[in-house]
C-alpha cells in the first residue's frame, strides 16, 4: 500500500521517452551527484529511467478500460506437484530488511523487535532457515537486502548465527536515490543537512541492487536459479517446498503470491490483467481514476491483492536486464514531500520510488497463486504487533508464526488510539506482555490504560479511559463489554492508600 500523495506511472511508451529527452536538461547534474556518492552504473541507470518517466508526461492512470479482472487462480492448497527437495540447492531465500520502523517510533531495523518468547523477527527467520536446512539436509541459500540504516545492527545481531554467512555472502545493500526539486525537476539541495538530499528508492530497488552489487551474477555462478523474496516483518512467509516445486515446474519467469481481498483490503492495490495482452499487472489506488473508484473497491470483481511474497527465476531476471538495456522498466511512484521531512516549510521535492511486485508486468508469462492468510502476517503498526505477540498467533515447531487454529484464518481486529502509536508506548501499556486474544473478535483501546497480567479478551471489547490519568485494567475475563469505569482503577492512588493503611 502506498502513502498519501503517491502517484504511479504506467509503463512509458518509447515515443514519450524520446519526447522526454528535451526535458532532461538537469540529468547531467543528477548523474554527477550520484557518481560522486559512489553509486554504481546500474543504480544510476535505474534512477535515470525513473527520472525519464517523471519528465516524459506519461499518464499515471490505469483506467477500467485498460484492464480486465483475474477470474481465478490456482490455490496453494490444490497444487498437485510433488514437492522436490532437490530444488532447494538451486534456491535463495531473501528477506527485505531495509525498514527502520520509524512509523512505530523506532530508530533501528524493525526486524530487531521482540515478537515471541523474546525472539525477534530476525531470530525467528534465522531459526526457520536452520530448521529447513536440518529437515532437508541441504544448505539452503539465505540473504538479506539491508539499507545503509539497518546493515550494521542486523549483521551484529545475526553474528549469533554464523552458519547463515557473513558480509557479502549474507547481505547486499539497497541503493539510495537523489530527491528531485518539485518546481523545476533539478537535484534537491539542502546544505544544512546534505543527507536530506537522498531517499530510499523503494523495494523495487531489489533488482538494480542485486545486479549492481554483483549479487545476481554470483548467485547464478553458484547454480542458484530460483529466488523467494518476502518482507522481514512477515513471519508467515517461509520457504515452502510445494510452492517452489510448482514455480519451477511451471517454467514461469515470475510468480506472485496473492491473497483473497476482503472489505478490509478494498482500498489497497489489486491484481488485474492487461486488456490487450492478457498479461498480469498490479493497479494501486493512486493509478485509479476517480470515476473508477467503485470498480477498484469491488472485491468481488478484483479478487486478489499482492502479499509481497514473490518467486523470481534469476535467469529470467538476467535476461530482462539485457532486454531492457540495463534498467528494468518498473512503474514509478512519485511521492510528494519536503526536502527536510520535519520542516514543512522546506523545499518541496519528489521522491521517485518503485515497488518490487510491479515487476510482474515486466515478465511475459508471469503467474500468480492464491495463498491462505497464514502466509501473510505483516507488522505495520503497533496493533499488528500486539496481535502477533498474543496467543491469537502460535509458533510452529519449524519457527513459523501463524494464526492459531481456533482463529479459523481470521485475525482479531485491534484498534488503538494515537497514544499507542509507538512501541515504547505499547510496552508501557502491556508490561506483562499481550493479553489473551485467542477468543477476541475486536479489541478497541482509547485513553491511557495499563493491562494487568492475566487479562483475557473475548468477543468484542472496548476499554475506554475518559480521564487524563493512566488507569489499570485488572486481571479477569472481559467478554462483549465496554469498560469505561470500574473495574478500571488508579494503581498509583491504590498503592498509596494501601501504604497509608
Amino acid at each position: 500500500h502506498l502513502g498519501r500523495g503517491a502517484r504511479i506511472s504506467a509503463l512509458v511508451p518509447s515515443d514519450l521517452l524520446v519526447r522526454s529527452l528535451s526535458a532532461m536538461e538537469h540529468w547531467p547534474a543528477f548523474e554527477k551527484k550520484m557518481q560522486a556518492e559512489g553509486l554504481n552504473d546500474t543504480a544510476i541507470a535505474a534512477f535515470k529511467y525513473n527520472y525519464s518517466v517523471l519528465t516524459s508526461g506519461a499518464s499515471t492512470m490505469v483506467p477500467e478500460s485498460a484492464i480486465a479482472p483475474v477470474d481465478s487462480l490456482p490455490r496453494m492448497e490444490s497444487l498437485t506437484a510433488k514437492p522436490n527437495p532437490a530444488l532447494l540447492k538451486q534456491t535463495l531465500m531473501l528477506k527485505l530488511n531495509g525498514g527502520l520502523g520509524t512509523g512505530m517510533g523506532l530508530d533501528k531495523a524493525k526486524s530487531l523487535l521482540p515478537v515471541k518468547g523474546g525472539d525477534t523477527f530476525l531470530d525467528l527467520i534465522a531459526k526457520q532457515v536452520r530448521s529447513m536446512r536440518a529437515d532437508y539436509k541441504t544448505d539452503l541459500a539465505f540473504m538479506l537486502m539491508n539499507s545503509f540504516s539497518t546493515s550494521e545492527d542486523t549483521l551484529a545481531h545475526l553474528a549469533a548465527y554464523p552458519e547463515l554467512g557473513t558480509g557479502a555472502d549474507l547481505e547486499f545493500v539497497q541503493n539510495k536515490a537523489p530527491k528531485v526539486t518539485a518546481a523545476d525537476h533539478s537535484p534537491a539541495s539542502w546544505p544544512k543537512e546534505p543527507s536530506h538530499e537522498w531517499c530510499p528508492p523503494g523495494h523495487g530497488d531489489l533488482y538494480p541492487a542485486m545486479v549492481g552489487s554483483g549479487t545476481l551474477d554470483k548467485l547464478l555462478a553458484r547454480g542458484i536459479r530460483y529466488m523467494f523474496v518476502s518482507n522481514s516483518d512477515n513471519l508467515g512467509a517461509t520457504m515452502d517446498l510445494r510452492l517452489l516445486t510448482h514455480f519451477a515446474r511451471s517454467g514461469a519467469p515470475f510468480m506472485m503470491e496473492v491473497a483473497q481481498r476482503t472489505d478490509a483490503d478494498k482500498k489497497g492495490g489489486h491484481l488485474a490483467r492487461d486488456a490487450q495482452s492478457g498479461e498480469l499487472l498490479l493497479r494501486e489506488s493512486a493509478q485509479c481514476p476517480k470515476e473508477d473508484e467503485d470498480a477498484f473497491q469491488d472485491t468481488a470483481k478484483y479478487k486478489y491483492f499482492n502479499t509481497n511474497n514473490l518467486w523470481v527465476d534469476l535467469l529470467a531476471l538476467k535476461a530482462a536486464y539485457a532486454k531492457h538495456s540495463g534498467a528494468l522498466p518498473l512503474p514509478v511512484i512519485k511521492n510528494a514531500k519536503t526536502v527536510d521531512p520535519r520542516d514543512k516549510g522546506s523545499t518541496k521535492v519528489l521522491q521517485l520510488e518503485t515497488a518490487m511486485g510491479s515487476a510482474i508486468s515486466c515478465f511475459a508469462g508471469a503467474t500468480a497463486v492464491c495463498i491462505p492468510r497464514t502466509r501473510f502476517a505483516p507488522v505495520k503498526t503497533c496493533a499488528d504487533l500486539l496481535a502477533l505477540r498474543s496467543d491469537a498467533y502460535v509458533l510452529t515447531p519449524d519457527f513459523r508464526v501463524e494464526l492459531a487454529p481456533a482463529r479459523a484464518g481470521v485475525p482479531p481486529t485491534i484498534k488503538l488510539d494515537d497514544g499507542y502509536k509507538f512501541v515504547d508506548q505499547l510496552d508501557q501499556a502491556f508490561p506483562h506482555g499481550a493479553p489473551s486474544l485467542i477468543g477476541c473478535k475486536s479489541l478497541t483501546i482509547s485513553g491511557a490504560v495499563i493491562f494487568s497480567k492475566g487479562v483475557v479478551v473475548r468477543g468484542t471489547v472496548k476499554v475506554v479511559n475518559p480521564t487524563a490519568k493512566p488507569l489499570t485494567l485488572p486481571a479477569g475475563k472481559y467478554e462483549d463489554v465496554t469498560v469505561d469505569g470500574p473495574p478500571l482503577y488508579d494503581a498509583v492512588a491504590f498503592a498509596a492508600s494501601k501504604h497509608s493503611c
